[in-house]
């Protein structure tokens, strides 16, 4: 019996299969200062006890991305050790806030496959979901990782693709029970800016930038109990494809949200995540920039003091994005784009 384990290839899949993945986690204060280190993120509902208080919460929750990583760290040595890159997330929606003190688990089940042609790697989609320690659902979410085969002859299954949704619906947004902004302080919030202040398809420049140092994006993906080689092996990876480690997408994305502090200040929480694709590689010693653009306002049933944006999050390397780098005419994107994100975020509204 072999006892190490060298994580699942592509040919180890099933359609159907369940997985529960091993190590849950209990998160604490320190787990939520070392993500601040490593992030530089600012939203104060997830910094400051009193101002989550005074919103009708408990004390403060964890920032929804660290909840969105960890869970997904729980998953990756059954789904993406082996995995050359994660590629996309769809139909994410964050149920019930965790808090320090919750432990967090995950589950997932494997709903597509498709070996690529040069049979060397093949597409894993998965449906995984995130509980609290008593059972309660905090995320869900299906994303889809490209992992190496074992054996490159090894028989492929019928390709299965999975019908994922291009956004969560609005109505389909989730409050954290209790949540009441008639004294939501927008000067501890750092913007005056309210949901009535954006406009549809406008497009906000976050102006910082913020480079990435190696140890910081390891230490980054170790909190999160990810294990994927790619981000840590530097043996292995100078024989790979880059040469180099690659910095785990999920890292990016909370830089790209730290960033978007500038311009979304009062963005207090991420409700869902539509999609998300990571463009291009993202490596150490890049320097990210990231700019937004309001894609949807949508109003929330019953509530006057809250209401959500649906945001456009782009982010670059090693270029500012006072000139908005995008998509080119030929449905590419700029070359220094890493990062393209679909995603909900709920907002105060001045309510009259």
């Amino acid at each position: 019996m072999t006892k190490a384990g060298r994580g699942n290839f592509f040919e180890d899949f099933t359609l159907g299969q369940e997985i529960v993945h091993a190590t849950p986690r209990t998160l604490n204060e320190g787990d939520v200062a070392l993500y601040i280190a490593l992030t530089g993120t600012r939203f104060p509902i997830h910094s400051s006890d009193p101002f989550a208080q005074d919103l009708g919460l408990p004390r403060a929750p964890l920032d929804d991305l660290l909840v969105f990583h960890v869970v997904m760290g729980k998953s990756v040595p059954d789904i993406s050790l082996n995995a050359v890159a994660n590629l996309g997330y769809a139909g994410l929606r964050f149920d019930a806030c965790v808090y320090p003190g919750d432990t967090l688990s995950a589950r997932s089940r494997v709903i597509g496959l498709k070996e690529n042609s040069n049979r060397k790697t093949g597409l894993v989609y998965i449906q995984t979901t995130g509980f609290n320690q008593r059972g309660e659902v905090v995320i869900d979410y299906a994303r889809w990782v490209m992992v190496r085969k074992r054996d490159a002859e090894a028989p492929a299954p019928e390709p299965t693709i999975p019908d994922l949704p291009e956004r969560v619906d609005a109505d389909d947004l989730l409050l954290p029970e209790a949540l009441e902004l008639s004294r939501y302080d927008t000067q501890l919030a750092g913007s005056e800016a309210l949901w009535e202040d954006y406009e549809t398809a406008e497009r906000i420049d976050h102006v910082d930038g913020m480079t990435i140092e190696e140890a910081e994006h390891m230490m980054a993906t170790r909190l999160y109990q990810n294990t994927a080689r790619v981000h840590f092996n530097q043996h292995i990876e100078k024989d790979g494809r880059f040469a180099r480690r690659i910095v785990f997408g999920g890292h990016v994305i909370s830089l790209a949200r730290a960033l978007s502090f500038n311009g979304l200040a009062n963005a207090f929480r991420i409700a869902a995540i539509n999609g998300g694709r990571h463009v291009a590689p993202t490596f150490a010693g890049d320097t990210l920039y990231a700019w937004s653009e309001v894609r949807e306002k949508s109003t929330i049933p019953g509530r006057a003091d809250v209401a959500a944006l649906r945001l456009r999050t782009i982010a670059t390397k090693d270029t500012p994005c006072a000139d908005f780098p995008d998509q080119t005419e030929d449905g590419g994107y700029h070359p220094d784009v890493v990062l393209d994100f679909d995603y909900w975020v709920l907002m105060p509204r001045r309510g009259d």
